[in-house]
């Protein structure tokens, strides 16, 4: 069943259109307009019906289906969901590689950061064959929780300089990769029917995510030019009552904002007197601990999640967090709930890696390499409205007027790159501004970067005429 009849009436609602798109979708419903398994106009259908862009309305059909109002089907389109619509995931967490497009041409992926290849496989793939000398049957166990101690002493150092303050092993978890320990530490301290937890408003969507698979609401709190704004979370603790705010402070996601010392204390106050659990996302960290970590200011509340898919292998899913004092034990058990724990072979490639010090190695020769594609995106858009961090593996371009964030990636992508714009990191009740987010891909071949940044700079130079409002 389809209905090409129902159209939304966006007047009267002041804000964002597709926050209106979004409410006249919820209400049509509600009041049976819309019926389970309706099937939504197109898009592009439905944007020009009632003068939008075809992003506003991706984006409204997007956050509608996160919230579990709609559901998709490859091939097939849009549908308003049963009664019971699957709790779950709705969309994919990642990407998948572009495909080649008509003309052969596969498109440059500048969506997420891409690792260059300096040796890694080399590297793991002698830490393996050294393994495979000495398997014996203690592989035949599960990995029980003291046999990772080894690895949680060298992370000790492996994190020494990233000033989170006094950690040993037992403050330790081994995941497997940032994201899991996100879904660990909110299994560790979530509890109640809908919890709510706290978000910068434009945020990493993965968090997002991992809240939905925990049954929790996540609250947009305001960001400025240092990071989330202190004042926003104290006003959002006093209206909603969340128990936990995830925080990226050195290298927020997608802005790439550090946030000031003053910031940090201001934050770690606010968590303090609504006794808040604090989430320190340092994935991006660019670790040159010239600023203190919030598990350093607030070691009994702060849970630190980093990994080394940014910075040696994604491949490896594996991850760390650095639990508040005296949690350490709790988080590990959560974990090994959770998953048992860590495959035996990835802790002994990883373990082997850190001993030999090649992880200390590959690292640098990772950023050496990211700091040579940032140089060269700079170089790019100088004279733009460009935001960037030394160590960081994206920049933030502002999009001059005359674009809009979703316009501006689709002509990008129709021109082979591939970009993501501010809306993918908005939350339901966030602002998106009109920028976009441009990762380093040092995964391909420089020149094909340079030409895919000469045409992303060349594009805003020509913006479209017909933009609607």
């Amino acid at each position: 069943m389809t209905s090409p009849t129902w159209l939304p009436d966006l007047a009267g609602f002041a804000g964002p259109k597709y926050l209106a798109l979004g409410h006249c979708l919820r209400e049509a419903v509600r009041a049976g307009d819309l019926p389970e398994g309706t099937r939504l106009p197109p898009v592009r259908d439905l944007a020009w019906r009632i003068g939008i862009t075809p992003g506003t309305v991706a984006r409204a059909y997007q956050i509608a289906t996160q919230e579990g109002l709609l559901q998709t089907a490859v091939g097939r389109g849009t549908f308003v969901a049963t009664a019971n619509p699957r709790r779950g995931p709705t969309q994919p967490l990642m990407s998948e590689p572009p495909e080649a497009g008509v003309a052969g041409a596969v498109a440059v992926d500048l969506r997420s950061p891409q690792l260059p290849d300096v040796g890694q496989g080399a590297a793991i793939g002698a830490v393996m064959t050294a393994i495979a000398t000495r398997i014996g049957p203690d592989f035949l166990d599960y990995p029980y929780l003291r046999r990772d101690r080894p690895l949680r002493e060298a992370l000790v150092g492996w994190l020494d300089d990233c000033r989170i303050g006094p950690v040993d092993a037992d403050d330790i978890v081994l995941t497997n990769g940032g994201q899991n320990g996100l879904t660990i530490i909110l299994q560790c301290c979530l509890w109640g029917d809908r919890p709510q937890i706290f978000a910068e408003e434009l945020a990493y969507p993965g968090f997002r995510h991992a809240a939905r698979l925990n049954r929790a609401e996540v609250v947009a709190v305001a960001i400025d030019d240092q990071g989330m704004r202190a004042d926003a979370l104290d006003a959002a603790c006093r209206r909603h009552g969340g128990r936990i705010v995830c925080i990226t402070t050195e290298a927020q996601n997608p802005t790439t904002v550090r946030m000031t010392p003053e910031r940090r204390a201001e934050i770690v106050a606010v968590a303090r007197a609504h006794d808040l659990q604090i989430i320190e996302d340092d994935c991006y960290s660019v670790r040159d601990g010239r600023t203190q970590a919030l598990r350093a200011l607030a070691p009994e509340r702060t849970w630190h999640v980093t990994s080394l898919s940014k910075s040696i292998a994604a491949g490896l899913r594996f991850g760390t967090v650095v639990c508040p004092t005296g949690r350490g034990e709790a988080g590990r058990l959560t974990a090994q709930h959770n998953q048992f724990g860590i495959a035996r072979p990835v802790t002994d490639i990883i373990l082997g890696l850190m001993q030999s010090g090649e992880a200390a190695r590959l690292r640098e020769r990772v950023q050496a390499v990211f700091a040579r594609r940032l140089a060269l995106a700079v170089s790019a858009f100088a004279g733009r409205d460009l935001a960037w961090q030394e160590g960081l593996s994206f920049v933030w371009l502002r999009l001059p007027q005359g674009w809009r964030a979703s316009t501006y990636a689709r002509r990008a992508a129709e021109a082979g790159v591939l970009i993501r714009s501010a809306d993918e990191y908005a939350l339901v009740d966030g602002h998106a501004p009109n920028a976009v987010r441009i990762a380093l891909a040092a995964g391909i071949d420089e020149a094909r970067f340079v030409a895919a940044l000469d045409s992303l700079a060349r594009l805003l130079d020509n913006p479209p005429g017909d933009l609607c409002v």
